[in-house]
């Protein structure tokens, strides 16, 4: 079963979204909160496997309310789920510790999908954002990043690069020639080696090695 809380400043999208995800079986939703200061207290509170997060609320907004929530030390992997899809959200979202970026217009398949792939702490970002992120962020090469890197073997490093630019474990499976197990393992030992949260962070490490 997975736990969440859905925070949303707009009180027909916080429950029409709390509504339906209500409605899976394996989705148990333990509340709702309507702007950033809210959504600390709770789910630092209640500690929800996710939270999906909107960006733009009154006081504290939601990249804020994320970077917070992370600082606590709180398991909860947050999703933001937002209107808004220009560069600058998406890469301040996931650098404040965001594990996943969906679009409102998301069809219903998608954000449930997305949910349970944050929960298994795998990357929800819609492909067309990320190939956005990717095209339009300039490089900026961090000495401490690019050292980290270098302690990854160089079929690491393929797979990296192959998560950098959205691809799924399927997706590098059949690139790289090797199985999803193997796959799964790669994932692993990288965010071991480069102490990356999640598979997002992954893609915010890369990019600022300049690997994506």
């Amino acid at each position: 079963m997975t736990t969440l809380v859905v925070v949303d400043d707009q009180f027909l999208v916080r429950d029409g979204v709390a509504a339906i995800l209500a409605a899976e079986e394996d989705f148990t939703v333990l509340g709702t909160a309507a702007d950033g200061a809210e959504a600390v207290g709770l789910i630092t509170s209640l500690a929800p496997d996710v939270a999906l997060m909107d960006i733009r609320m009154p006081d504290v907004d939601g990249i804020e309310a994320t970077r917070r929530i992370i600082e606590s030390g709180c398991a909860t992997r947050i999703l933001i789920l937002t209107t808004f899809g220009a560069d600058d959200y998406v890469l301040a979202a996931l650098r404040a510790g965001a594990s996943g970026y969906l679009l409102k217009d998301a069809p219903r398949e998608s954000l449930v999908a997305g949910i349970r792939a944050v929960a298994a702490g795998d990357v929800a970002v819609e492909k067309g954002i990320l190939a956005q992120l990717v095209r339009g962020q300039p490089t900026r090469e961090h000495p401490e990043v690019v050292a980290a890197l270098g302690r990854l073997s160089p079929r690491e490093s393929e797979v990296l690069h192959l998560v950098a630019q959205g691809a799924t474990n399927p997706e590098i499976a059949q690139s790289l020639f090797i199985g999803e197990t193997t796959v799964k393992t790669h994932v692993s030992r990288i965010q071991t080696k480069l102490d990356a949260r999640d598979r997002v962070q992954l893609v915010v490490l890369a990019h600022r090695a300049g690997l994506a």
